[in-house]
This record gives C-alpha cells, sequence and structure tokens, in this order.
C-alpha cells in the first residue's frame, strides 16, 4: 500500500475509534513525518485526501482538525431506523485508495482510453481476476472470463442468447432478486418459479420442475441469498449440479456477496461443477460501489462466442476507466485490504440484528410466525403469518420512523407470496440497531388482525 494511503486510512480509524475526536486538533505535519518516516508532501498528501472528503479541516498557521459529525451513518443523523437500503455504506468506501487507482490509470492507459476496447474486457484486469477467482475455487480459462457493465447486463445478455441445450424456460426462486423478477414481469419472459424459504429449496420439486422440459437455466444465488440472507449446504450445491447435468439444465450463479464470506470452507456451485454446466457471476456493487459498473461472467466455452457476440452488439466495451483502475487497485493489494477492513463493521452489525431478533422478536412474538435468525451478512428476513396487514405494518413503520420493506416486488407475478419482512443493516449505526429491531417488533405487534 503506497504510504499516503496508509497514513489517511490510519488518521481515519483513529477519528472512528474516537482517538481524535471530534473538533480536536490532529498532530503537526512533522509529528506524522517522524511516525511513519516519510517526507512533509507525502503527509500533506494525506491529509489534503482527508480534507477533500470533509474528514478534517485546515485553519492556516494552526493545522488540521477533525471535522464534527464526520463518519456517522445517514440513518443516525436523522433519527431514522433504516432498515431498507441495501447500497454499500459509503463512510466505508476507499477514497484515497481508488482515486490514486484512477490517476494511475489515466496515466498508464493514456492512448488506450481513446479508443474503443475489447467486448471481453480489459485484457490485464481479466487475468487479475482470474487469479482472485481461484482464492474462491473459481478455476476458469482466461477465454472464459468477461468483463460486463455490471452483473444485471450479464443476467440480460443470459436470457437473450441461445443456449446450447435448445431450451427456452429459466426459473427462479421464490423471493428472488427484485431487478430480474422486475424485468421477467415487464416483459413477460418465459419464467417459472420455485419457492426458497431458510430452509433451502425442495429438490424434489426442483426435479420435478428440470424433468418437465425446456428449462435454459437456473437462476440461483447460493450464498447469502437476496432477500432472505441464507445459504445453501454443500449437500444441496451438490445435488443441484447432479440434477443439472441429469437434465441438460445450465445454472446460473450470481455469487454477488462472495467477498464477505467468512467460513473459508463455503465454496460456490461452480466448484463442484464437472461437466461446464455453471455461469458464475462476481459483483464488485457490494464490496465497492455501484457506480464502478463492473461485473464478471465466468462463462462456459460452449457459450462464450454467443456471450461475447451479444455484448458486443449491445456494448462495445465496458469503461475502460473503471476496468483500469479497477486492475491496479486489485493488483496493488489495495482491494483485499479493503476486503478484510469492511467485512468487520458489517459483522458487528450482523451479530447486533441476531442478537436483537432473539431479544424483541424471538421471545414476544412467537405467534407472528416463523422467524429466521440471520447468518452473519448484512440482511436478513422475517416471516410473518397470515393475520399481519401489510400495509399497516408500513404505515405503523413510517410513524415510528423506521424504514423496512417487504418482499412482495421480489416475487412473479402470479406466483403465492409470503409475508415477508426484509432487514438490511447496510445503513444503519450498529447502536441503533437493537432500538430499530425492537421498534419492529412493536410495528408487527400493531399490524396483527385479532
Amino acid at each position: 500500500m503506497y504510504k499516503f494511503v496508509k497514513i489517511a486510512h490510519d488518521v481515519e480509524q483513529n477519528i472512528r475509534t474516537a482517538v481524535y475526536k471530534e473538533g480536536e486538533k490532529l498532530p503537526s505535519i512533522r509529528a506524522f513525518c517522524k511516525q511513519y518516516q516519510c517526507n512533509k508532501s507525502t503527509v500533506i498528501q494525506a491529509l489534503q485526501d482527508l480534507e477533500n472528503r470533509q474528514v478534517i479541516y485546515a485553519v492556516p498557521r494552526s493545522g488540521y482538525y477533525v471535522l464534527k459529525r464526520t463518519l456517522k451513518p445517514l440513518s443516525a443523523e436523522k433519527g431514522v431506523y433504516d432498515f431498507a437500503n441495501a447500497a454499500p455504506d459509503w463512510n466505508e468506501f476507499p477514497y484515497a485508495d481508488f482515486q490514486h487507482c484512477i490517476r494511475k490509470a489515466i496515466d498508464a492507459y493514456q492512448q488506450d482510453l481513446f479508443l474503443y476496447g475489447t467486448s471481453k474486457g480489459l485484457l490485464s484486469l481479466v487475468r487479475v481476476v482470474q487469479r482472485q477467482l481461484e482464492n474462491t475455487q473459481v478455476f476458469a480459462k482466461e477465454e472464459q472470463i468477461i468483463v460486463t457493465s455490471g452483473v444485471q447486463q450479464a443476467l440480460f445478455i443470459l436470457q437473450a442468447i441461445a443456449f446450447p441445450n435448445g431450451k427456452e424456460k429459466i426459473v427462479v426462486e421464490q423471493p428472488g432478486y427484485h431487478i430480474l423478477i422486475d424485468y421477467i414481469n415487464q416483459y413477460g419472459r418465459n419464467a417459472v418459479g420455485i419457492e426458497r424459504t431458510a430452509q433451502g429449496i425442495d429438490l424434489n420439486r426442483l426435479e420435478q420442475i428440470f424433468q418437465q422440459g425446456d428449462i435454459k437455466f437456473f437462476y440461483t444465488m447460493p450464498r447469502f441469498h437476496n432477500p432472505l440472507g441464507t445459504s445453501f449446504s454443500k449437500e444441496e450445491k451438490l445435488a443441484i449440479v447432479k440434477l443439472a447435468e441429469k437434465y441438460d439444465v445450465y445454472l446460473v450463479e450470481d455469487d454477488f456477496l462472495a467477498d464477505f464470506e467468512q467460513n473459508t470452507k463455503a465454496d460456490p456451485l461452480y466448484a463442484y461443477d464437472e461437466h461446464d454446466r455453471v455461469i458464475y457471476l462476481k459483483s464488485y456493487s457490494k464490496i465497492m460501489f455501484p457506480g464502478l459498473r463492473i461485473g464478471i461472467a465466468v462463462v462456459p466455452q460452449a457459450l462464450t462466442e454467443a456471450f461475447h457476440q451479444y455484448k458486443k452488439y449491445i456494448d462495445i466495451d465496458s469503461s475502460m476507466i473503471s476496468q483500469a483502475a479497477l486492475e491496479i487497485y486489485i493488483k496493488s493489494g489495495m482491494f483485499d485490504h479493503h476486503k478484510f477492513k469492511i467485512q468487520a463493521p458489517y459483522i458487528k452489525r450482523s451479530q447486533a440484528l441476531n442478537d436483537a431478533i432473539k431479544t424483541y422478536i424471538g421471545e414476544t412474538l412467537q405467534a407472528a410466525g416463523y422467524i429466521h435468525q440471520p447468518t452473519l451478512c448484512m440482511h436478513t428476513h422475517i416471516v410473518l403469518d397470515k393475520r399481519v396487514n401489510l400495509n399497516q405494518l408500513l404505515l405503523h413503520a413510517k410513524k415510528r420512523k423506521v424504514i423496512i420493506e417487504t418482499a412482495d416486488r421480489n416475487y412473479l407475478t402470479g406466483f403465492p407470496r409470503r409475508k415477508i419482512v426484509k432487514l438490511n443493516v447496510s445503513h444503519i449505526a450498529e447502536e441503533q440497531i437493537s432500538v430499530g429491531v425492537e421498534k419492529v417488533a412493536e410495528v408487527i405487534k400493531a399490524s396483527i388482525f385479532t
């Protein structure tokens, strides 16, 4: 890591942990130079970066001071308990690191930025990603890895192109990824739903669907499912891969939260695929930021040409500057540093959510329905019984300044819907979670018809 980046990171962490308090003067530039064994320009670069991000401010002839009300989630500032916002917390984003990578990318790829790239992606990024994927047991050839403008683009292409099995229908989990569900509902795509619960999916039902024929692929989130927050066991993954091979069905594995996995033995579906049935999708939207618009599709060789050609027609190339900056960010080791750094606050919030659900919902709302205790990721769900009026629930929540969402938009039109409340801790302060969940419990109780 570059020295100025480390200095900026350390100062920011000290502000978060109140080593440097709001309104307090920071150590002098000379003191930082002595501490980090560097020159003045390096320290000034770090402090200017923090100033640009409104973490600190400069007073002429005095020094640098910590800004008040910095580095707090928006919900904490507004007195709002936001369990709905699933976007990454902007306070956790490594601005200094990535800004530096963008500058380096412009310097390194000056001429290339004025040319159209390749629709398969920047080759140097593909090679870096290839090595990165191997850490999650995804071993793929270079030509199988295609850079897309986000995972959504990859899903659009996969629905559009013909597959070697010559089939048409797709199977989607219910509830499932709302963007894909919206697309299917809006444009009438040929889709079949299969219920997914905290216990997984009914493998007998999945086999029945596959057996009936004409299934092109099964789109699934084996790890940290959106919106349920649950993960498949190894046995379930093996069974799904076996069924796909038996009935000539492809599997589209959306592993959008792979970088938040704590269990090193939790391999993706792709790791169990011996017959090129799995299309693996990786996103950088949660671990980095959605505006990066970089996704990765690992495509079986039988599909690479069709996928590549279709992408070329709709998108000559994904953002070259984003690709080049991401390549430098990963290659330099900054990505791994950021990944391990960002996991800690999310795990703490997730544990706080788990504890609060046990305290306020597990004990007081047994009659309201099945309660799913979350895995240690950033989202989970609560299943309510039929007596809960969801419209009343949202109304009561609004009055208590609690922002929650139901899972209604995560279902295909016409598929039987369970009454589900989604809870996400991406945009709520850790110290707010217990009180927030207590309010959610009150809201649910107030919404039960007797």
